[in-house]
């Protein structure tokens, strides 16, 4: 009888599209997809009446301009996102379970650009203003430029057909990293900050609810995200260097250098209790929490100075993948557990 051939272990960026769940190799990325399905909600839910009125009777021009400038970013950063997702991580993350979750995340980037849509016809009734918070990218020089910083990442990877070589795999961690830390957890959190500091005036509760989903959801995508990358580094311990923690420290502080362009613009009326010195503060604070997620020391040493941001259900959020949240989840039938053996 023939010795049989050596036991080839599989890594995530190996060239191919493994097809075999059994034996599951990162079942952390199916209890990922498993979690997010238990979160399931839909933009029917959102009452936006009340923010109609709000910004009718209750909101001056500074923020009413704010309030523009911020759902006409949604209106493309979610599809920026997507087709990263589908356009690099999809074919290059190579292990099933872990398109399992891309393929939800791709439905949860799908419901947030239909959220966003929701909110740019409820709230801008006019349709030629409503065409050009569509156009922002064209139109928007502030969302141009973060536009701009995501595209050029999305290009480094784009001629990359197979992850042969040890310069393309760092090549595409990159852009991995860039989407984690910089877009999800920069671009999104500063957006965020802006809908809660609305909430914490007591204006915009249906954006606010809503957006505590969205949030949720995009928590979700940071985690797996980052475990992508600890996986990656795990198996091929020198890929992130010195080298790319350079690069990985200017990526984050053009980031940053972005938002505050964006700040400045969605500011720039002067709206009472934030400014762009607050913002940039606060996004120094969210990049030193994406340089330590990375094993990276702290760049910034800055405090959170939103207190607002300190509310219980941002907490639920937040720390979603620490504990089981029960609110808004929906009941899972299936037959695989998450005590069995992988």
């Amino acid at each position: 009888m023939s010795a049989q051939p050596p036991f080839k272990k599989q890594h995530l960026l190996d060239p191919g599209f493994e097809l075999t769940l059994r034996p599951m190799r990162y079942p952390q990325f199916y209890e990922m997809y498993r979690a997010a399905i238990r979160n399931t909600w839909t933009v029917e839910e959102v009452d936006f009446a009340p923010d109609v009125n709000d910004l009718k009777s209750k909101m001056s021009p500074a923020e009413r301009h704010l309030v523009h400038r911020l759902i006409a970013f949604f209106a493309t950063g979610d599809s920026i996102v997507s087709n990263n997702l589908v356009l690099n991580l999809y074919t290059h993350i190579n292990a099933p379970e872990a398109r399992m979750y891309l393929s939800r995340q791709l439905y949860e980037e799908a419901l947030h650009v239909q959220f966003y849509l929701t909110l740019l016809d409820t709230y801008l009734p006019d349709p030629e203003e409503r065409n050009r918070a569509f156009a922002a990218i064209e139109n928007i020089p502030s969302i141009r430029r973060k536009a701009e910083f995501c595209f050029r990442w999305i290009d480094s990877v784009q001629d990359l057909k197979r992850l042969e070589t040890r310069a393309q795999r760092r090549q595409f961690l990159l852009n991995l990293i860039c989407f984690a830390c910089c877009i999800e957890g920069l671009f999104f959190f500063a957006a965020f900050a802006y809908v809660y500091f609305l909430r914490s005036r007591g204006l915009l509760h249906g954006l606010a609810s809503g957006t505590n989903w969205v949030f949720r959801d995009e928590s979700g995508h940071m985690a797996f995200a980052f475990e992508a990358i600890r996986c990656v580094r795990e198996e091929e311990p020198g890929l992130f260097d010195a080298d790319m923690q350079g690069q990985v420290v200017e990526m984050l502080e053009e980031a940053i250098q972005c938002e505050i362009a964006f700040a400045e613009d969605v500011l720039g009326g002067g709206v009472a209790g934030i400014s762009p010195r607050d913002m940039r503060q606060y996004l120094e604070y969210c990049a030193d929490q994406r340089f330590a997620q990375l094993g990276m020391p702290r760049q910034y040493g800055a405090s959170n100075p939103f207190d607002f941001m300190q509310l219980q259900d941002v907490q639920e959020v937040t720390n979603f993948f620490e504990r089981r949240v029960s609110a808004y989840q929906v009941g899972v039938q299936g037959e695989v557990g998450f005590d069995e053996a992988f």
